[in-house]
């Protein structure tokens, strides 16, 4: 048997440890997810797929589903869904990798307008506004149609939108109050590739940061911004994650939760990159697809794209609180 090189050993051994190290138990300190309870169940035949979420401030829960290219809002109780508003049909999509136009990620603003990201291969791609209260649907900003608009955070003291394209593996900023969108950061690190054509996916405000995740690659990134509001150089944060989708932070550390779509799996990511599995298909997942989190409760969709032949979209509800152990 050959001898092993040293610096292949090292490498070895270092691997073997972030194995170790995602799959030890939680530590003191650190958050625990526990109590999961599914919530509310959907109708994927109907295109109820839930594609991303925004929480109310009652509790209740504000649903892109997908294939409906609808939003539907569901009680913390589990009650509805409750339609808010519904996208534009489009005759003839042309949506990148799918060829299908679906509703995407969405954002809140405090005075409850709702922001949608809604993919079409058309000239309806772009951002959407719902006034407060519903209504009418309003595009406030047309991306190109070669873009795939997916994950969407608000920035309202600068009034901007900023919005990952699993497409062309990239992020947008777009004016709040509408208007021409430009592309803020790009590069390798966002781009999809020839085995998954979906790059850039999940996206976050945190910490004076744009968090974006990579579904191609399985990554965590975090792109600074700038005093002058540019993109600072992307940093990788954690690796590893395969089929990550949307994430959410649990509190004011880098401590995030992602929604790991294909493995139905959630994981909790440490600030040091590592990570282990908080919420699987046991607890109800079904390709979940994002992850909001408000004090003490845990909100989980999922779509079940690729679930047969018994697809369960829904919404799963835990219970999230530090580890005192």
């Amino acid at each position: 048997m050959p001898r092993q090189h040293p610096r292949l050993a090292a490498v070895a051994t270092a691997t073997a440890a972030l194995t170790l190290l995602a799959a030890a138990p939680a530590s003191a300190g650190e958050p625990t997810v526990s109590d999961p309870r599914v919530v509310a169940h959907f109708d994927f035949a109907a295109g109820e797929t839930p594609e991303n979420i925004a929480l109310e401030p009652d509790g209740s829960a504000d649903l892109t589903f997908a294939f409906a290219h609808k939003v539907v809002r569901v009680g913390k109780d589990g009650s509805g869904p409750t339609d808010v508003a519904t996208l534009p049909e489009v005759t003839d999509p042309q949506t990148p990798n799918l060829g299908a136009a679906i509703a995407t990620g969405i954002a809140r603003a405090h005075d409850g307008a709702l922001y949608v990201g809604y993919a079409t291969g058309t000239a309806e791609t772009g951002i959407w506004r719902i006034g407060p209260g519903g209504g009418e649907p309003e595009q406030i900003a047309q991306l190109p149609t070669d873009t795939f608009p997916n994950g969407l955070a608000l920035d309202e003291e600068c009034g901007t939108l900023y919005v990952a394209d699993s497409a062309r593996g990239a992020v947008w900023s777009v004016p709040q109050e509408g208007g021409e969108p430009t592309v803020w950061a790009s590069g390798p690190a966002l781009a999809p590739s020839p085995q998954l054509p979906f790059g850039a996916n999940g996206l976050k405000l945190h910490d004076g940061a744009v968090w974006v995740s990579n579904t191609a690659e399985g990554t965590l990134l975090r792109i600074p911004v700038e005093e002058d509001r540019t993109a600072g150089p992307v940093e990788t944060r954690a690796t590893g994650l395969d089929g990550i989708d949307d994430f959410a932070f649990t509190g004011h550390g880098d401590t995030a939760l992602a929604a790991l779509n294909t493995d139905s799996k959630v994981e909790l990511v440490r600030p040091d990159g590592t990570h282990r599995t908080v919420l699987t298909a046991t607890d109800g997942l079904d390709n979940p697809t994002s992850v909001a989190v408000r004090a003490k409760t845990v909100h989980v969709p999922s779509a079940a794209y690729f679930t047969t032949p018994n697809p369960d979209p829904n919404l799963l509800l835990a219970r999230i609180s530090k580890n005192k152990s």
